[in-house]
Formats: structure tokens, C-alpha cells, sequence
């Protein structure tokens, strides 16, 4: 399944509603990026456990990267050339999972 693009007024306007939240520009394609901080490795590892099986419900993965008790996560569709709305979902989402899982 292919989602629409988002227009960068799109992207900027939804972003208000995202904390802490970049649009990166950097690389191939636009992307929503966020650095989450946990109490540990643990709690990070559980948040990445559980955005993964969000992300496998909806049949869309992020790119992320894990430091102790740090995870940089990124939001793209490549199949659409950058941000569309389920990017938007599922940073909403990560959020969410973030709130429950220990978050500093």
C-alpha cells in the first residue's frame, strides 16, 4: 500500500502536535526524526521492542539506532519519497509507547 506525500506546510503544521519532533531534510529523503532518552538500556530496548511490533502491524519500519539508553528513531516512506500520514501515526504512536516505558 502506497500513502500520499505530505507538503512540507503539511509536515510543519503537524508537527505542532508532535513534541520534540525534526523534520530532517538530510540524506535521500525528508524524514520526522526524535532522540528518546530512558532511565536505562532496558527501558530503551523495551520501547524499541514494542514500537517494532506497532511498526510491524502497520507494515512500516523505522530507521533507528540504539546507544545504551538512547534511541534516535526516523520516520519515512520510501515507497512514497518522504513524510506521508502514517509516518505521522506511528511518530504519534512511538510517542505513546515512549510515555509507558520509562522515558526521562
Amino acid at each position: 500500500m502506497t500513502y500520499e506525500l505530505l507538503t512540507m506546510d503539511e509536515i510543519t503544521a503537524a508537527m505542532q502536535q508532535l513534541e520534540g519532533w525534526v523534520i530532517n531534510t538530510n540524506g535521500d529523503q525528508p524524514a520526522l526524526e526524535k532522540t528518546y532518552v530512558f532511565s536505562g538500556f532496558n527501558a530503551a530496548f523495551g520501547f524499541m521492542s514494542r514500537v517494532a511490533l506497532a511498526a510491524e502491524r502497520a507494515n512500516h519500519h523505522p530507521e533507528w539506532q540504539n546507544v545504551y539508553n538512547k534511541v534516535c528513531i526516523r520516520w519515512t516512506t520510501h515507497a512514497s519519497g518522504g513524510v506521508t500520514s502514517l509516518d505521522l501515526k506511528l511518530a504519534q504512536k512511538s510517542d505513546a509507547i515512549a510515555r509507558d516505558s520509562g522515558q526521562t
